[in-house]
């Protein structure tokens, strides 16, 4: 069992979870927790389950899907929304499928927010089928980005600026998935130097940006904690190093680097450093499993590392690296 858990003490509870891996159980844990159908890479177990754990005691509930729990002023939820086994075009709306599905979700998700008095979103994990697919005119990938910025507009929060850290992933298969972190204190968000902010990527990209920010940090009671987005090869906006997987790396891994230094700039509990990280790195094609880590290592040394086999929103992407840390405030 890998356990990341900021939240750690003794007579902990758990908050929510992840579970990775192929031939996943069918049980289910009695808290919420978010299921990632794809293979691990290298050595170790077949199937990986990474937990929040609480100090405190815990409020469970499922309201319009979602399952959620918080203690105190800190909130894990999880919502999957099945799609048809064809996208179409919704015939209330005449959207495609999956631009009314992650408007829907995050809208739930703001609903269960502002009534439980956590209005701020500080980590979100989104995966969907087929991200780099074609449904109509645009891909999958841009038609997730206008349902979610939607939403935002329509719960009266802003686009960019102080927008959670979030990645999205695409797996062979299952609903589109979204779990989250969020609480009553804002994040403080953090950009990258080297990159063009999300949110202001040109209309290349979509006719709506994507709705994050590279990193947050974040203040649950006594604690800061680092979550950086899904990292890739991109300088500026433009995608880098095409067709090498070892360069990508290098890149996504400078990426980092720069994110960690900007962080540390307006942290309050010391320096951030890349060997204290933990970290989950996607990787599109598993014959690349090798090259990646061994990158990887030189960087971050025997850090906590997680390698999954999905495919990044870019169709000439080839691996994505998220990472975060915990530290006394």
């Amino acid at each position: 069992m890998s356990t990341v858990s900021p939240f750690t003490g003794e007579g902990s509870h758990v908050l929510g979870a992840s579970l990775l891996g192929r031939s996943l159980p069918a049980s289910r844990p009695d808290w919420p927790v978010q299921r990632l159908e794809a293979p691990l890479l290298g050595a170790g177990p077949g199937v990986l389950h990474e937990t929040w754990v609480t100090d405190g005691p815990t409020l469970e509930g499922h309201t319009e899907g979602i399952h959620w729990r918080r203690s105190g002023d800190v909130l894990f939820g999880q919502i999957d929304l099945a799609e048809p086994l064809a996208d179409s075009a919704s015939p209330a709306s005449a959207q495609p499928v999956l631009q009314v599905l992650s408007e829907q979700a995050y809208a739930r998700l703001f609903r269960l927010l502002d009534a439980q008095g956590l209005p701020h979103l500080w980590r979100v994990w989104n995966y969907m089928a087929d991200i780099t697919g074609q449904s109509g005119e645009l891909e999958r990938y841009r038609l997730f980005n206008l349902g979610r910025g939607s939403a935002f507009v329509q719960s009266a929060r802003g686009v960019e600026g102080q927008v959670p850290a979030a990645c999205a992933i695409g797996l062979a298969g299952g609903p589109l998935s979204i779990a989250f972190l969020a609480g009553a204190t804002p994040v403080l968000p953090v950009e990258n130097p080297r990159q063009v902010s999300a949110y202001h990527y040109p209309a290349d990209y979509g006719p709506r940006s994507p709705t994050f920010s590279r990193a947050a940090l974040v203040y649950p009671p006594g604690q800061e904690l680092l979550f950086i987005s899904g990292t890739a090869s991109i300088v500026g906006h433009r995608s880098v190093h095409p067709g090498d997987v070892r360069a990508q790396s290098q890149e996504a891994m400078d990426n980092i680097a720069a994110v960690v230094a900007e962080a540390n700039r307006h942290a309050r509990g010391g320096a951030f450093t890349l060997p204290a990280l933990n970290y989950r790195v996607y990787i599109r094609h598993a014959a690349d499993h090798a090259a990646v880590q061994a990158v990887l290592a030189q960087r971050i040394g025997a850090a906590p590392l997680v390698c999954l086999q999905a495919d990044i929103c870019r169709q000439e992407l080839l691996m994505e690296v998220e990472a975060m840390g915990a530290q006394a405030a």
